[in-house]
């Protein structure tokens, strides 16, 4: 069954990009033959994109940030105001394939499912960037970087997170999880740390790899943001996403396990960027015990016992005598 769908695109000095690819999104709405929104939502570009889209697609939601924010900001923006029954968080680097939603619209006819994503392409067609991911335990490290995919007709194929560039999810079921975790602002692991609270409510996030776009790696961070800066941010965000989400043993060990295996051997190699990650990192505890709180609560409403090895022991075993790909 055909749901409506909210499509909500943050962007940042990206108008070359809404101007490439927006039509790609347009298209395989219309194609889809279902009733959409489609909201972008600027995070205070210095360049035309808001004049270009109040006059190229004034058909198009607009929302601006008075300040830039950070995409968990901008995308929440979004969030708030959709409508739909499903929302689409996309990039605005990602083009559509138009029978994109074909093969997505049954995984919303199961009652558990939070969301599903396509297969990633790179924009040249040649290797997928992104695809089903396995989670796995190393150490106290809560790992996601290994892929896979299932090339069967209804595989129904589990994913520990989807992407944010391309995440079809339950409108209702996002919203009642607050969208993105601001904690993470400006950018990185809030995609992951969505789709990882939602499993731990008991929903179900999917990898369907016969919806396929393709993305252009530009983007506005990468090309924009020097790397050190982007290093810095990524390891205080990793840092945070442990401390919420590790419990038992692995929580105790976490203070002791960051300095010794994530901090120490970087400073030591002279990444001096990384003792800023920490200090960042240490700054946010009073944020760090807000979200775990939020996600205790929101168990104790769904009367969930599920943690991380929960999550890896449903993928693993669905998993069992099927015919696996690893990327």
């Amino acid at each position: 069954m055909k749901k409506s769908v909210s499509v909500i695109i943050p962007n940042y000095n990206g108008k070359h990009l809404l101007e490439m690819y927006l039509p790609s999104v347009i298209t395989a709405l219309n194609a889809a033959d279902t009733t959409y929104e489609l909201i972008v939502v600027d995070d205070c570009s210095k360049d035309d994109s808001v004049f270009f889209i109040k006059n190229s697609y004034p058909q198009v939601i607009l929302l601006v940030n008075e300040k830039n924010s950070g995409f968990s900001y901008t995308c929440n923006q979004g969030i708030g105001i959709a409508q739909m029954e499903l929302t689409l968080l996309l990039n605005s680097d990602v083009q559509l394939t138009p029978a994109y939603f074909a093969d997505q619209w049954a995984y919303f006819e199961m009652k558990d499912t939070f969301g599903v994503m396509g297969r990633i392409m790179s924009k040249d067609g040649q290797r997928i960037e992104d695809a089903a991911r396995l989670l796995v335990f190393k150490g106290c490290r809560i790992k996601a970087n290994h892929f896979y995919y299932i090339d069967e007709p209804h595989a129904q194929v589990y994913t520990t997170y989807l992407s944010g560039a391309n995440a079809l999810v339950d409108t209702r079921k996002l919203k009642e999880l607050a969208g993105f975790d601001e904690i993470f602002s400006p950018f990185t692991y809030e995609d992951y740390d969505l789709c990882i609270r939602a499993w731990l409510l008991g929903w179900k996030c999917y990898y369907e790899h016969n919806s396929v776009c393709y993305h252009q790696v530009s983007g506005s961070i990468r090309t924009q943001l020097k790397s050190n800066f982007i290093k810095t941010v990524y390891f205080r965000n990793r840092f945070i996403f442990h401390h919420i989400h590790l419990t038992g043993l692995r929580a105790s060990l976490w203070p002791m396990y960051l300095l010794i295996f994530e901090l120490l051997p970087k400073l030591l190699l002279g990444k001096t960027w990384i003792f800023k990650s920490y200090t960042d990192y240490k700054k946010a505890s009073t944020a760090i015990k807000s979200s775990q709180t939020k996600l205790h609560l929101l168990k104790q409403v769904h009367q969930s016992k599920f943690n991380i090895s929960s999550i890896i022991h449903i993928i693993k075993a669905s998993l069992q005598e099927k015919g696996v790909t690893r990327i």
